[in-house]
């Protein structure tokens, strides 16, 4: 166990704890919980930092860090879906949790057949990435119908759009070896 995996670790511990404090019938409560989601962010990328210049990396890290990530981002998702009961937000939310579903199992069955590489992670994956974060954390923050929160569902939008776009590039990636030609 190193601190890039703890970190990775701590992303999971947090998320019971996100959870209740969202919940909490507290003014507070917004805000806390977009900071610990925030603190969680922020940790993604401290661990993969930590992995890389301290030489750290694992397999458990490899496989815990992805699985921490989507639960993370699939988790405040939910409870946004629930809390502003929009479908104006609950359609880029359900997009971006889509893809997580369809990305992971494609690197799974990539990894399976040794292609694993044709699946790695794009720049655009990480603007997505980038804006998916931002926008959870202003919607955690601000309660709906408030300025913020209708500017963070747009930044939901941009995420959506560029995941649709990662997925596609993956997708394209993938295609040879999902559809190989019978010659």
């Amino acid at each position: 166990m190193n601190l890039p995996n703890l970190l990775t670790l701590s992303r999971i511990l947090m998320i019971p704890v996100f959870v209740v404090v969202f919940f909490l019938p507290m003014k507070w409560s917004y805000m806390v919980s977009a900071g610990i989601f925030g603190l969680a962010a922020l940790t993604d990328w401290l661990d993969g930092y930590l992995a890389r210049k301290l030489d750290q990396s694992t397999p458990f890290g490899a496989f815990l860090d992805p699985v921490a990530d989507k639960l993370m981002v699939a988790v405040a998702l939910a409870v946004l879906i629930q809390e502003y009961s929009a479908i104006l937000l609950t359609i880029p939310a359900t997009v971006i949790i889509g893809r997580e579903i369809v990305i992971s199992a494609l690197r799974e069955w990539m990894a399976e057949i040794g292609s694993r590489a044709s699946v790695a992670v794009s720049y655009i994956g990480k603007i997505k990435t980038t804006a998916q974060m931002a926008a959870i954390v202003g919607l955690l923050a601000f309660p709906p119908g408030q300025f913020l929160s209708d500017l963070s569902i747009g930044l939901l939008y941009v995420a959506a759009i560029l995941t649709l776009w990662s997925m596609g590039l993956y997708l394209k990636a993938a295609w040879p070896d999902l559809f190989p030609r019978k010659d």
